[in-house]
């Protein structure tokens, strides 16, 4: 397993480094989306409902007001950017890692804790480590980069199948659950909207219980075949079914993965084998790729 997660002992082809560019320039633009989108909601809250990470140690309200969030923001795009096109990618990835958590931590005090953006987190700290872990192998820094994202995918899905049951046992796929969560989910689009109206997938759940049972041990099992993701054979069809899950909780729950499934499916398909075919031009290798790098 361990060498399907970290092949270096593989040649880094053309297709395969380009993959990797990919995903760390995805990981880099949806960073900067982030928390340029943060610092313009940041002046609209006024206290700390829950603490999160850093604001379990110190008092992140100070920091709604005023142009700090700005100011992060900025110097978050300038130390991601540093990373992703120059040498100094240890460093740069760090410090964008360090201002992306700060924003996560002040954004997210009222009692919400999104999926999409622990993810991305979790992908600029892989870059940091892997780029700290081989300071001079850039090729070396791809592999161990990528090996750590798809790790933490896997896990994540593991752990959060693990979860469901020790908090409630084998028989939170009862379709019963799913059910009063449709219904919970109707009378929010009710107070909000005035109307609601279930889609076919939330029609069909409502009418039998059998179904939603189907449709939630669907989701528990993807779940928790999590490890799989980390062997490379398995990976696309985990992958694929991990789609068809957050498609599944979109229509049955209305809630968006994003970010999160544009990740998946990055990380999750073997692109390489379609970018080997591609015919790529000089100048676009020589932005994608870089023959060494210094921390």
């Amino acid at each position: 397993m361990l060498k399907s997660l970290f092949p270096f002992e593989r040649p880094l082809t053309s297709g395969r480094m380009l993959h990797y560019r990919l995903i760390e320039l995805f990981l880099v633009g949806y960073t900067i989306h982030y928390v340029w989108k943060w610092s313009f909601y940041a002046p609209r809250l006024s206290e700390v409902v829950l603490p999160l990470g850093l604001a379990n140690y110190m008092d992140v309200s100070v920091f709604y007001g005023g142009s700090f969030m700005t100011l992060v923001a900025i110097l978050t795009t300038i130390s991601l950017i540093v990373a992703f096109f120059t040498t100094f990618r240890a460093s740069g990835y760090t410090i964008g890692m360090i201002l992306f958590h700060m924003q996560y931590v002040i954004r997210f005090t009222q009692g919400e804790i999104p999926h999409s953006m622990n993810m991305i987190g979790m992908g600029i700290l892989a870059l940091s480590m892997a780029a700290w872990t081989f300071r001079q192998d850039w090729q070396k820094q791809m592999i161990f980069g990528f090996g750590l994202i798809v790790f933490f995918f896997g896990l994540g899905y593991f752990t959060a199948a693990i979860s469901k049951l020790i908090a409630t046992g084998p028989s939170w796929v009862y379709g019963e659950h799913l059910q009063l969560w449709i219904y919970e989910k109707g009378v929010d689009s009710l107070s909000k909207f005035g109307t609601w109206s279930p889609n076919w997938l939330q029609e069909l759940a409502l009418q039998s219980t059998a179904i939603a049972t189907v449709i939630l041990s669907f989701g528990l099992l993807n779940e928790a075949l999590g490890p799989m993701f980390w062997s490379e054979k398995l990976r696309p069809y985990i992958a694929i079914m991990a789609v068809g899950m957050h498609f599944g909780i979109y229509l049955s729950m209305g809630i968006r993965f994003d970010a999160y499934l544009i990740q998946i499916i990055l990380i999750g398909l073997p692109w390489h084998v379609l970018l080997e075919k591609l015919v790529i031009s000089t100048s676009m290798a020589g932005v994608f790729g870089m023959k060494h790098c210094k921390a």
